[in-house]
């Protein structure tokens, strides 16, 4: 009996340990999956920032400035003396005066010698169209063509009105090119420029008497 009691008694501290083993590879099996309850880390960022995404949208370029437009270069303008004729202050006959005009083309050279024939600064030199209105001047083809306003004071008598057709065709002719002087009344061709003399359309050096 003793015997039997010693050798039970020696089998109890064998024992304890296989049960501490065993426990220890259940805590070793636990404990390759992590810690119980946690989740799994995916990579993720779960700071609960919002992740924004880079802009792709193209930025709107400024507009160029527009380059300034230069302007057209003007014709140099030349200058010229020219004759031109008036009437005494007794309106006895034509007497010559002389002028500068200054113009950039043909229509302006013509034009700023009619206005020479409308203006006189000499006081022995009286102009004969000095009443008169310039609505418009062509020069076309050898042509001048003027359209001109008689107002009721720029009336002469026969005399007068014989000088003023002679002092227009006299200063027109003077230019090489000018074959023709054409004169309108308000736009109108018109037998006599006063009620006087006849009046040819158009005017020539032949006609005129030059």
């Amino acid at each position: 009996m003793l015997l039997l009691l010693i050798a039970g008694c020696g089998d109890k501290p064998t024992a304890a340990p296989a049960a501490e083993a065993a426990q220890n590879n259940t805590a070793a099996v636990s404990g390759s999956g992590g810690n119980a309850g946690e989740a799994p880390d995916n990579g993720a960022d779960n700071s609960g920032g919002e992740i924004v995404a880079p802009s792709t949208a193209p930025q709107a370029e400024p507009s160029p400035t527009p380059a300034a437009t230069a302007e057209p270069a003007q014709p140099e303008k030349q200058s010229q003396s020219i004759e031109v004729y008036y009437t005494d202050p007794q309106q006895m006959d034509l007497v010559t005066g002389a002028a500068s005009i200054s113009f950039a083309n043909d229509t302006e050279k013509y034009t700023e010698s009619f206005k020479a024939l409308q203006t006189s600064s000499n006081a022995e030199q009286v102009s004969l169209w000095g009443g008169m209105e310039l609505k418009s001047l062509e020069f076309k083809d050898g042509q001048v063509t003027l359209d001109i306003h008689k107002p009721d004071e720029a009336q002469l008598g026969a005399g007068g009105e014989a000088m003023a057709i002679s002092a227009l065709a006299k200063t027109f002719f003077q230019f090489e090119d000018v074959k023709a002087v054409e004169l309108l009344v308000d736009g109108e061709q018109v037998e006599s420029l006063m009620g006087h003399v006849d009046l040819e359309h158009p005017l020539t050096r032949e006609n005129s008497g030059l």
